[in-house]
């Protein structure tokens, strides 16, 4: 009978547990609710986030000045300047409004606060994207690199910034700080955006702007989070709930799986270059001392390669082979090792044996320099690459460039690979071609920007065609006096000096080119490259002259028996 007594006992014990179960889950909603959510006036937080989350002038102004430091810091690498962007960055308004707005299913909400976050997204994007293109400093800094390579990590940070946010805008303590934190995670990533899309750098835009992406979504759902625990949307159905709760574990487990397989590769990056410096010190010995190591990871499937500068006692022949042979096997992969070693402590042989194993290997690096430069040079200006003159001793290019661009367009392409190649003086001949004329103002002989670029050019172009003499000629609107074309004559030499004006001439008043042209196509200065010789070297078509007393006859044409009268070299 004790028997058959247990089973209805454990049954009742059973049930007893499932009451105190139940009876602890209701003390503890009880205790939520009385503790946390009776404390905060839902209205009043709501009626602040809505106020904080849309389109305002004062919201794109901030954004504009945020994207601007945040974009300088990032080309300068500094640290400071970019979280001085964060402190004025007003992107924790409409973020953080986004998620209490799918928390309580608002969808007008959610649209405004949308149009506010992609609007003010673009407006950054461009604004630093202007700041990149008009900037002479436009390398790939490391601040620039960390913002490119989303990983678990990163998704850590925006979900720790945005339950920091949603905290403090229900408690309404500390937003602007924490602010700061989730500005952290968007403005440096949508700065990069810029710079990527200025650049041209595919890479850069991709990586960064997945790290933006990431970010968004992951503060906008833990947004979200805070606000259901705080009780927003306690209107909502159960099945309502539900579908939000299954959602923002879908979307975080769809996020954290690819970043996780991208922290698992930097971490794997991380753990082969302490490997090669490991195996370094082991080949070399203790006394020797790794100067140097640079790995380069490439894709998948590639070999990864080493290079090593290493200071020793002794010269180990066998060590890149040693080194090749056991990475590969410890790193699962193909490896490429090239090791530069440097003696110490050595006679006068192995200096000498060191000194041209060096030289060896400066002029296979030479080698390899000439021809990546060449290509690099040749495509920039449309010529072969065996056209482009490289002195290394001197650390200077020349290129005969080819094809019809203006020359404004050359001398860009100049300043751009004298950018790329910053110790090195680039010269681009440019193809021979007329000069453009110098355009100038009613009844003026100044230079606004435009005609200062022309003539900027002009200077650039004789000078890479090696031109010391030119000739100049002026053109004027038949009311205007001989004076103004002279001082044009002369505002033009003067801006062209050391430069010398062998003649300077008056073009005849042209009344039919008035007429069918523009009085602002009369107001001119021709320059005129001339050779050794005497003969031009590019002749544009030139008007009739005027002759010595300036004297038009009835149709615009100079008057019978005039000739190009030259003037004295003015100056």
């Amino acid at each position: 009978m004790s028997n058959i007594g247990t089973m209805p006992g454990s049954g009742e014990s059973q049930e007893r547990r499932n009451d105190r179960m139940a009876a602890r889950a209701r003390w503890l909603r009880r205790w939520r609710y009385r503790e946390i959510i009776s404390q905060v006036d839902h209205e009043t937080v709501l009626d602040r986030i809505e106020s904080d989350s849309g389109w305002s002038h004062r919201y794109a102004f901030m954004i504009l000045m945020s994207a601007g430091i945040a974009i300088l810091g990032l080309l300068l690498s500094s640290p400071a300047v970019i979280i001085g962007a964060m402190l004025i960055s007003p992107l924790m308004g409409p973020i953080i409004g986004l998620g209490f707005a799918l928390a309580i299913f608002d969808w007008p909400h959610v649209r405004r606060a949308l149009v506010a976050l992609l609007a003010g997204s673009l407006l950054a994007t461009g604004f630093t994207a202007l700041i990149v293109l008009m900037s002479p400093l436009q390398d790939i800094t490391p601040e620039i690199l960390a913002r490119t390579r989303p990983n678990l990590f990163d998704l850590l940070v925006a979900t720790f910034s945005a339950l920091a946010g949603g905290y403090a805008m229900v408690r309404g303590r500390g937003e602007t700080i924490v602010g700061v934190a989730i500005a952290t995670a968007l403005m440096p990533p949508l700065a990069v955006v810029g710079y990527g899309l200025a650049t041209g750098n595919g890479a850069v835009f991709g990586g960064a702007l997945a790290l933006f992406l990431t970010n968004f979504i992951a503060i906008a759902l833990s947004g979200t989070l805070v606000a259901k625990f705080y009780g927003f949307g306690a209107h909502l159905s159960p099945e309502q709930t539900r579908l939000q709760a299954w959602s923002l574990i879908a979307v975080f487990v769809l996020l954290a799986i690819p970043l996780a397989f991208a922290l698992r590769q930097i971490a794997w990056e991380t753990w082969a270059a302490r490997t090669a410096r490991t195996a370094l010190t082991e080949q070399f010995g203790a006394s020797a001392r790794i100067g140097t190591l640079e790995p380069e990871f490439g894709a998948a499937g590639s070999p990864l390669r080493f290079r090593a500068t290493v200071f020793t006692d002794a010269y180990n022949p066998e060590a890149e082979t040693s080194l090749t042979e056991s990475l590969s096997k410890a790193l699962g992969r193909d490896v490429e090792m090239r090791i530069s070693q440097i003696t110490v402590n050595q006679d006068m042989a192995s200096m000498e044996l060191d000194r041209r194993r060096l030289a060896r290997n400066e002029l296979a690096d030479r080698a390899a320099t000439r021809v990546s430069m060449a290509d690099r040079i040749s495509i920039a200006t449309s010529t072969l690459p065996e056209h482009v003159v490289i002195d290394f001793e001197n650390r200077r290019a020349h290129v005969r460039a080819i094809g019809p661009r203006p020359l404004t367009d050359w001398r860009a392409v100049e300043a751009r690979l004298e950018r790329e190649y910053p110790d090195w003086t680039i010269q681009v001949m440019p193809p021979y071609q007329p000069l453009p004329q110098i355009m100038f103002a009613a009844e003026g002989a100044t230079l606004d920007t435009v005609a200062q670029a022309r003539l900027q050019a002009s200077r650039w172009a004789l000078q890479r065609w090696g031109v010391d003499v030119i000739r100049l000629t002026a053109g004027r609107v038949s009311d205007e006096p001989v004076e103004i074309a002279e001082a044009r004559l002369q505002t033009v030499q003067q801006a062209l000096a050391p430069l010398v004006a062998e003649e300077s001439a008056l073009i005849a008043v042209n009344r039919a080119r008035e007429r069918d042209m523009g009085l602002d196509a009369a107001r001119f200065v021709t320059i005129l490259p001339v050779r050794d010789s005497g003969t031009l070297e590019v002749q544009p078509e030139t008007e009739a002259p005027e002759d010595a007393a300036g004297n038009l006859s009835e149709d615009g044409n100079a008057s019978s028996g005039s000739s190009a009268q030259p003037r004295p070299k003015l100056g």
